[in-house]
């Protein structure tokens, strides 16, 4: 039996010595060591029998032995051998504190106790579950896209710092689905369910009271194939907006009550709104304010003859201010109450009449005011004579008419020489106000005169057809011989013969009663060069009957216009044209037309035409496409038309024209901008991704650019996907981590929704690099022209030995010249002559 055990031992020994050798090394490279402090990190979820270490004993340590938070899973030999004995678990235990000391053959520590720390590392072990099988909410028609209005959660027992805890929520079903548009979104992170851009725009009670969604979890933040997930079901009731402007409000004018006090409120979808008002208009004060529960208050008494109506915005914001709606339209109408009495039009209101005239005759009409409302009770007005000064020939000789304020003749004709002059007091009352009014009338002579001009013919007035409007051409006079300065010796000019175009006026002086003929409209020798005026001279009170204005009334003269030459003109201010942008060079896209008041021909031309893209015909002013036309290069394109007269000075004129041209798609999409610092982390450690921007230069829809991203070619899709998040962006993704440290040129297709439709392709350069900080750390690549350290050691040495050949050479050089010059001088006494 004993020998049994001894082989079951060994075996056992046997058995993590296997393990212990394939286990790899320990925290510091080793399988063992001395007995220290140590930290190992361990996979949950590993098989059993797992070796951690093998501690070597120091004498006299012949054992060791284990403590701590073993929980039955970790074990000790006596040789020292630290190994666990079953599958961890991280959710029971995140980190195992052990103890290992060292003891000898009497049991007694003589090393240690020292710590030792299991890491248990997680793996994605658990499945995310939603804390509520059914979630309920509200949202209110026209609430803001984006702000949540309810959460759905869901937890997950992995390590929440690992990507196994790491939650991914979105909506897998929403019922109804109207015209295959999602009503509803929600935070892939935080669960936050609210409205899409389409829901605020088109969510109704009254067509769908309710909804349904099933909404979806996956942990590894939902970008691997094996997580795990779970559903929970979300039913949302729509509730109707009370966000709407109230009905007008009617304040009366002048108001007693105590101020403030309320007269109307609006209210946000949502609690926790802070209300503001806005004026429409600037006024010097506002008598409006608002509270934070949306009761608006009018601050102040309104005087409607101030101001009968204000108009003003209720505007609703969040907690950052940020408005939460369109604002609201409040209309406050201040009704009228009778608080102001008639007013006369002047101090004292003058008519004449003149004598002899005939009973009823219409003497004059006063006309009071009332600044309360029109068409009101409170403004309505009767007139009433109280008193006549003096009562000569008798009392009431007037009468006027009770509402209209209209004077006549009531009982007799007048005669000056009873009296000159009469005085009336006059009641003007509303319904609670009454206002005595002083009205005089003067009795004058009857018009039994008729003017007289000093001349019947003023001769002939000969003015060039530029002369100004306004200047005056002549000066003419009549005289009357009635009363003067009464309305039966006013004179009053009219011409009644030879300018129906109406281009001249007479002004009447009132105190000499000269009138002054006068050009109103510009003269035109082409329409009118020889005109014959007739000029008639008239009171403005009635002849009396048996007298009429004859020929001594009128006068004439001859106006003669002579000819100047102007420039051509054209039919329009402005002349404007609509073409499309791919119109075939030698479009026919307009036509300007001028004429030349003196009949001459008219040659056209252009200038200003920068881009070279117009022609006009010089005879016909049709405008035609010389170049092909660019919206994107210019939308609006204006050049002048020059009209010129042919002959003569060659007088011009100029005109605009502007073509507007409308998009084709004719631009390729494109990247919005140079993407040059796309990289990775390399070694990745999970899949990646990147947003890019595409856009192109042809006009904007009202929907805005609406791009399809696709990857450039078949082999790329092993490793990358292409995926749209919009109109305009996209994400590149890897789809897995073998990627090599370099970097890689991506060619993307981006294809528009015109007509017909364009694709451009892209290329995105992404490098996987080192990274320091989270910054791409990549060494300076090696530069063309720069010498390496041997190429500069060996142009530095060539240097100095062409220097040290040239130096030598000098040297040399210098050397013999010295030599010659030595040999010279030693010859040179031999040379000489001899002197006698």
């Amino acid at each position: 039996m004993k020998s049994i055990m001894m082989t079951q031992a060994h075996l056992h020994s046997l058995c993590l010595l296997i393990l212990y050798l394939a286990a790899g090394y320990g925290q510091d490279g080793k399988f063992s060591g001395p007995l220290k402090p140590m930290t190992f990190s361990m996979y949950e979820g590993q098989e059993p029998s797992q070796i951690l270490f093998q501690f070597k004993a120091n004498p006299p340590a012949v054992t060791f032995e284990l403590t701590g938070e073993t929980d039955g899973v970790f074990q000790i030999q006596p040789d020292g051998l630290l190994y666990c004995v079953q599958a961890l678990d991280r959710e029971a235990r995140a980190v195992h504190n052990l103890q290992v000391a060292a003891l000898d053959s009497h049991g007694t520590i003589v090393e240690g106790p020292v710590p030792i720390t299991i890491e248990v590392k997680d793996i994605n072990d658990n499945r995310p579950m939603f804390l509520q099988s059914k979630y309920e909410g509200s949202v209110r028609e026209n609430s803001r896209p984006g702000k949540p209005f309810m959460y759905v959660n869901a937890t997950d027992l992995d390590d929440p710092a690992t990507l196994n805890g790491q939650l991914f929520y979105q909506i897998a079903i929403q019922l109804p689905k109207v015209n295959d548009v999602m009503y509803f979104q929600i935070n892939n992170k935080t669960g936050a369910i609210s409205l899409t851009l389409q829901g605020a725009k088109e969510l109704d009670p009254a067509k769908n009271p309710s909804y349904s969604l099933v909404v979806s979890v996956k942990d590894m933040g939902g970008q691997s194939d094996n997580s795990f997930s779970d559903t929970t079901s979300v039913d949302i009731l729509v509730k109707e907006n009370i966000w709407k402007a109230p009905p007008p409000v009617t304040i009366v004018e002048n108001s007693t009550e105590p101020h403030f006090f309320k007269i109307t409120q609006v209210q946000w979808n949502e609690p926790g709104a802070q209300y503001s008002l806005v004026e429409k208009e600037k006024l010097p004060r506002f008598p409006f304010s608002i509270d934070q529960e949306g009761n608006i208050y009018v601050t102040q008494p309104l005087d409607r003859e101030e101001k009968d109506s204000y108009v003003f915005y209720a505007v609703a914001k969040d907690e950052v201010g940020k408005p939460l709606a369109y604002p609201l339209e409040i209309y406050v109408t201040v009704e009228d109450i009778n608080d102001n009495p008639p007013m006369c039009p002047s101090a004292l209101t003058v008519f004449e009449v003149q004598e002899n005239e005939r009973l009823g005759s219409n003497i004059g009409t006063l006309t009071a005011q009332d600044r309360d409302k029109e068409n009101t009770p409170s403004s309505l007005l009767m007139y009433r004579i109280v008193e006549q000064v003096p009562k000569i020939p008798a009392d009431e000789l007037f009468l006027v008419e009770k509402f209209e304020g209209k004077f006549q003749l009531g009982k007799q004709s007048l005669k000056k020489q009873d009296t000159p002059q009469y005085n009336l007091t006059v009641e003007v009352s509303d319904q609670d106000f009454k206002t005595l009014c002083l009205v005089q009338i003067n009795v004058i002579d009857i018009n039994d005169q008729i003017p007289i001009f000093e001349k019947s013919d003023y001769g002939n007035l000969t003015l060039a057809e530029d002369t100004g409007v306004g200047s005056v051409i002549l000066t003419i006079r009549a005289t009357d011989a009635d009363e003067p300065f009464t309305g039966s010796s006013k004179i009053l000019y009219r011409i009644i013969e030879g300018d129906s175009e109406g281009r001249l006026e007479v002004d009447t002086d009132p105190q000499t009663s000269v009138g002054y003929v006068k050009i109103k409209k510009p003269l035109d020798f082409e329409t009118a060069p020889v005109s014959n005026i007739v000029v008639q001279a008239e009171n403005p009170e009635p002849l009396v009957s048996g007298v009429s204005y004859n020929a001594s009334s009128q006068a004439r003269f001859q106006l003669t216009v002579t000819d100047v030459n102007e420039a051509p003109q054209f039919s329009q201010y402005a002349f404007q044209a609509t073409v499309s942008e791919d119109a075939p060079v030698g479009t026919k896209v307009g036509n300007v037309t001028a004429k030349d008041p003196e009949g001459l021909d008219v040659s056209y031309s252009l200038r200003n035409d920068k881009r070279g893209w117009l022609r006009i015909d010089s005879a016909t002013g049709d405008i035609f496409t010389v170049a092909p036309l660019d919206r994107e290069a210019e939308s609006a394109y204006q050049v002048q038309v020059v009209a010129t007269e042919k002959g003569r000075s060659s007088l011009s004129s100029t005109t605009d024209f502007l073509l507007i041209l409308q998009d084709v798609n004719d631009n390729p999409p494109r990247l919005a901008k140079e993407y040059t610092g796309l990289f990775f982390c390399h070694p990745l450690s999970a899949p990646g991704s990147l947003i890019f921007e595409a856009t192109d230069d042809d006009q904007l829809s009202f929907r805005g650019h609406q791009f399809i991203f696709s990857l450039g070619s078949e082999s790329l899709k092993t490793d990358w996907e292409v995926s749209r998040i919009n109109g305009t962006h996209a994400r590149l993704s890897t789809k897995h981590t073998n990627f090599e440290e370099r970097v890689y040129n991506i060619s993307v297709r981006i294809s528009d929704m015109g007509r017909p439709p364009l694709e451009g392709t892209v290329t995105l350069p992404v490098t996987f690099c080192s990274c320091v900080e989270e910054r791409c750390f990549r060494p300076a690549p090696k530069q063309s022209g720069i010498p390496t350290v041997g190429m500069a050691v060996g142009i530095l040495l060539t240097t100095f030995l062409i220097i040290g050949i040239i130096l030598a050479v000098v040297f040399i050089r210098m050397k013999k010249n010295n030599s010659k010059d030595n040999v010279e001088n030693a010859q040179a006494p031999e040379a000489r002559p001899l002197r006698s």
